[in-house]
């Protein structure tokens, strides 16, 4: 896996964290506050990854021959 991926792997860990925390009854007021700000920003993040991957995905089309050819993504 490479550095990119652990990054998505570790923010979503830290989102899974961030979840138990916030379910929990022990879990202070203005704690919960700051970890729910930290998981909207994160889940941003990793809402952007997961768009940036589905473009790629999409830019891999088949030729007229039925091989595979990958697209420039155009911004």
């Amino acid at each position: 896996m490479n550095k990119k991926n652990d990054n998505f792997e570790i923010k979503l860990k830290k989102l899974e964290e961030i979840v138990e925390k916030l379910e929990s009854e022990d879990t202070p007021l203005e704690e919960s506050l700051k970890l729910f700000e930290q998981g909207v920003e994160i889940s941003k993040e990793l809402n952007q990854k997961l768009s940036e991957i589905k473009g790629k995905i999409e830019a891999i089309k088949k030729d007229a021959e039925g091989k595979i050819k990958l697209e420039e993504l155009k911004d």
